[in-house]
């Protein structure tokens, strides 16, 4: 089995071998942050290298226990196989859609952007599960899911929630995510036990590296500060903290209210912003600005991406892959990697 063609692993080692190159050059650790990115890239390169090393190891020894099967007619290595080409299979799966990561930024890390729609306190209440949601995905990779803003809503949930997904290829991975999600249930703060549709936004945008450079005029920002409105412990509600920054010719807004200092909430706002900006420029490139009015959809009845239905039956769906899960309650403990997966296998990310 030429795997090797596959997973293109040729040229993951040649560019091991150009990263240690550099590694070993006299000047090398004259620039601190360039030299941590090479051995960061060069750290991820061989993990890959080393899975795809793995797993053809493991299909060799599966194929030398079927063979000595044969040869001596033991039916009893039959599950023992069974269940090792079933995880091989898994294995190799997952390794092969991260080959499907291909896109500038997909590597980075993720900021994370929900918005209540139509509803009211049923969406915003949808919301705060979403956010329950994404939480749970992320820790299942061991990635870290850090709150960087957030809206109570007036009586239950949340208005809206950003949020920053630290990990390897957390980008790539959750642009999948982004538009309109659907909620149907039966409504919790409805007296008559009455169904209800309720809509959440997820936009998502790449942790931008410090050495992509966005102009922005300090003249062009609106610059607030204020008391966090969520929990952070005493200094942070005690004190204004909180930044939110308008970029004026834009209308772009973003907020960080979670860190401990006024200087570090600005900090990490500014990385957002520079982050919004750039998606926008990116926009720009690619379609006519009246093109992208078109696009803009409304937080409400079809344009969603995904429903998630409790009630009258359970079934999560994806409407741009026809993937499906009946085991809602599993959605919702951040079971989500069917729904990636079918997206990246599709080639929707393009």
């Amino acid at each position: 089995m030429k795997w090797g063609l596959l997973f293109d692993i040729a040229r993951l080692n040649d560019e091991i071998g150009e990263l240690e190159q550099k590694a070993s050059e006299p000047n090398f650790w004259d620039n601190i942050e360039n030299s941590q990115k090479v051995l960061q890239r060069t750290k991820v390169l061989k993990s890959k290298v080393e899975r795809f090393q793995n797993l053809e190891n493991e299909w060799e020894d599966l194929k030398t226990l079927t063979e000595l099967g044969l040869e001596e007619q033991d039916e009893s290595v039959i599950p023992e196989v069974g269940e090792g080409l079933k995880k091989l299979k898994d294995d190799l799966y997952k390794l092969r859609l991260e080959t499907l990561l291909t896109g500038e930024y997909d590597k980075n890390n993720a900021i994370l952007t929900l918005h209540a729609g139509a509803g009211g306190t049923e969406a915003q209440d949808w919301v705060q599960m979403l956010l329950r949601m994404y939480t749970r995905w992320a820790e299942s990779r061991n990635f870290t899911a850090k709150i960087l803003d957030i809206l109570p809503g007036d009586e239950a949930g949340v208005k809206s929630v950003t949020i920053h997904v630290i990990g390897e290829n957390a980008y790539g991975y959750l642009k999948s995510e982004k538009g309109v999600h659907r909620l149907v249930r039966i409504s919790p703060f409805d007296a008559s036990g009455r169904r209800h549709t309720s809509f959440a936004s997820m936009d998502v945008m790449p942790e931008l590296d410090d050495d992509i450079k966005i102009d922005i005029n300090p003249e062009d920002l609106r610059v607030d500060t204020y008391r966090a409105s969520g929990a952070g412990g005493q200094h942070i509600n005690k004190t204004e903290s909180a930044v939110r920054i308008t970029h004026i010719p834009t209308g772009v807004v973003v907020a960080c209210q979670t860190e401990r200092s006024q200087f570090q909430n600005r900090d990490t706002a500014m990385k957002m912003l520079k982050a919004k900006l750039f998606e926008l420029k990116e926009r720009e490139q690619k379609e006519k600005i009246e093109d992208l009015k078109g696009v803009q959809m409304e937080i409400a009845w079809g344009s969603q991406i995904r429903s998630y239905v409790f009630c009258p039956y359970t079934l999560v769906k994806d409407h741009r892959t026809n993937h499906e899960m009946g085991d809602v309650n599993s959605v919702m403990d951040g079971e989500l990697d069917g729904f990636i997966n079918a997206y990246l296998a599709a080639g929707l990310n393009k």
